[in-house]
């Protein structure tokens, strides 16, 4: 099997890991949004907006830094132990101290003291699994990965059909029955959030035979290497985590009181419509991060990674395209409620600064194999920056459509950055005229369809096979050396 049609593969796989069960947490989507409100399910992203930049802290970099020593290492299993160790200790430490520290917490973020006790757990059982799924994916383990991943996901859609649709039914129908011990009127929340502390707690015992075969072995040398290489992987992760979720938080500070929660609902609500983009690059960038550094030695690594992000850029332009223009039958699909589409306008804005993202990601490759970590987190910081001052500056004006051009503005400078200091410390061939060109097609296609003709199927739909010929004529063969070669 030749070198990228094994990557495909492994992307393939990892993509089912990761599109199903976001396909099967999508189905949600249009779940929440019939039973809540525009402003609870407002709240409700407010919180695991929180709960993304509480993740990033308590995975610290090491799932990166695993990576990098765990493929260079004579001694896997000290590097296994060891990553293992700092995980548990530090979880340990951040559930006590979160415990301890709870009113505090739930006074400066806002969050209800009886949601923040289940986010606490939810967090900490998560941080737990990080290390046994990295290693699942060093060791090229992508089926078992996929299926833990997708029986999590599931349990979870289970137990939100059942608390938020089922329970209220059986309950209204026998009021004295063996269901209605555990029903509790307006606690719709709370379920979602117990629904996923269950999967959470299952996900761990079935990832708890790394924990229960290692020998635990601390190595302190090797811990600080992995620290010294962690931290700026987790000061870039905190910035790219402001640049996801840190505009729910400011819309909500920001906007009167009386709108904040239903704009940040609409917002949130439309904002997923740009899911299958991000669930393209997630895929991607999960089958790529191994092949980075397990390739970095290899005979000249840098055409690979070339046309790597060639090929991104191909499928990518026509994710774009193809869900702006089906953007109205999406949002009938997923967001079926009339009140939350005002923020429609923001779904074109969204996917390109996804693809964007998924671009810097595969731009990413020359500061993680050369050890130049620190400027994924300059890179980061410019783009979390920049996401704070136009969200500060411009929501009390124009509200979710400044977070929406924050967010498009944040990534593409941070995708420009990427390229420009890449070509300084690590010169890669990207054809750079082929991805401009398929980017800039793309762009102007779904800008006509989606606002000049006004999700008009009729113009979209010839706009889309227009694009889809120019690939195939262009791309045909080099896709055929691909997959049809053994």
């Amino acid at each position: 099997m030749n070198l990228f049609k094994k990557l495909f593969k492994q992307t393939a796989i990892y993509g089912l890991a990761t599109v199903l069960p976001r396909m099967l947490s999508f189905l949600l989507l249009p779940f929440h949004t019939d039973i809540l409100a525009t402003g609870d399910y407002g709240q409700l992203s407010v919180i695991y907006a929180w709960f993304a930049i509480f993740n990033v802290f308590l995975a610290y970099g090491m799932e990166t830094a695993f990576f990098r020593f765990y493929n260079g290492s004579d001694n896997r299993k000290k590097v296994v132990s060891t990553s293992l160790i700092s995980i548990m200790v530090s979880t340990m430490v951040f559930m006590a101290l979160a415990l301890l520290l709870q009113n505090g917490i739930a006074e400066a973020s806002g969050i209800n003291p009886q949601y923040l006790r289940f986010a606490i757990f939810i967090l900490t059982l998560d941080a737990l699994v990080i290390i046994p799924f990295a290693w699942l994916r060093a060791n090229e383990k992508p089926m078992r990965y996929a299926v833990v991943k997708i029986l999590n996901v599931a349990i979870n859609l289970g137990l939100n059909v059942f608390f938020l649709y089922s329970l209220p039914k059986m309950v209204s129908s026998d009021p004295e029955g063996l269901f209605s011990v555990i029903y509790k009127p307006d606690f719709q929340i709370s379920y979602i959030f117990i629904a996923n502390l269950i999967a959470s707690s299952i996900t761990l015992l079935l990832m708890l035979k790394l924990y229960l075969r290692s020998k635990f072995v601390f190595d302190i040398a090797l811990w600080k290497k992995m620290m010294k290489y962690a931290l700026p992987v987790l000061v870039a992760g905190v910035a790219f985590t402001v640049n996801e979720v840190f505009d729910r938080i400011l819309l909500e500070k920001l906007l009167p009181a009386d709108v904040a929660d239903s704009e940040v609902g609409m917002y949130s609500a439309c904002y997923k419509l740009a899911l299958f983009m991000t669930l393209f690059a997630t895929a991607f960038r999960l089958g790529i991060e191994p092949f980075f550094f397990s390739h970095s030695n290899t005979e000249n690594p840098q055409k690979a990674y070339a046309q790597i992000t060639n090929y991104f850029v191909v499928l990518g332009s026509i994710i774009l395209l193809g869900v702006v223009v089906f953007a109205d039958v999406l949002k009938i699909l997923f967001v079926r409620d009339p009140k939350y589409w005002e923020a429609m306008n923001i779904v074109p804005i969204i996917i390109l600064a996804s693809f964007f993202l998924g671009i810097y990601h595969n731009l990413s490759v020359w500061y993680k194999v050369t050890d130049r970590t620190k400027f994924g987190a300059y890179i980061s910081l410019i783009g979390a920056v920049l996401t704070i001052i136009i969200n500060l500056v411009f929501i009390p004006q124009f509200g979710y459509m400044a977070s929406a051009m924050a967010t498009l503005l944040a990534y593409g400078c941070m995708m420009m950055l990427s390229f420009f200091f890449g070509k300084m410390y690590y010169p890669i061939p990207y054809n750079f005229r082929k991805i401009t060109f398929y980017l800039l097609v793309s762009v102007v296609f779904s800008g006509l369809s989606f606002y000049v003709f006004d999700r008009n199927l009729f113009i979209g739909i010839p706009l889309l096979i227009l694009f889809l010929g120019m690939v195939y004529k262009l791309e045909n063969q080099n896709l055929r050396k691909i997959f049809l070669k053994k």
